[in-house]
């Protein structure tokens, strides 16, 4: 387990709850074993604690940012993870389209396409409470 007093893990801590919601980042710590403690350890210190919490970018944009680099590298569980982080990000659904275009630009049609598709998925169980 990281020094509780490292500032910035525990600043990542908050952030990512923020960002992620309590009971994600709650199942994450509990499926958390020792093989890849020290990997959840690096992620909430360095993308949590450095990058998202980074001020210079606001949440909204950072998180569209995310999701366009997810989607145009097929990451299709974490897109979803950070689609439903939306709600707590201010990205709205507008926001996530236009991010969504970019990806279909720049990084091809197909990554978009399948980006689109996820997003609706998430934003239908989003809607009928079922994320």
């Amino acid at each position: 387990m990281p020094d509780q007093k490292n500032a910035r893990y525990q600043d990542g801590v908050k952030t990512r709850r923020s960002v992620l919601g309590d009971a994600h980042v709650n199942r994450s710590d509990k499926n958390k074993t020792e093989f890849d403690a020290p990997f959840q350890e690096l992620i909430t210190e360095t993308a949590w604690g450095n990058v998202w919490n980074n001020q210079n970018i606001p949440t909204r944009e950072r998180s569209m940012i995310t999701i366009a680099i997810l989607a145009a590298l097929g990451q299709e569980h974490e897109l979803a993870l950070h689609l439903r982080a939306t709600a707590n990000t201010g990205a709205s659904k507008e926001d996530i389209r236009e991010a969504l275009m970019h990806v279909a630009v720049y990084a091809g049609v197909p990554a978009a396409n399948t980006a689109f598709r996820i997003a609706k998925q998430t934003f239908d169980e989003m809607e009928n409470g079922d994320a």
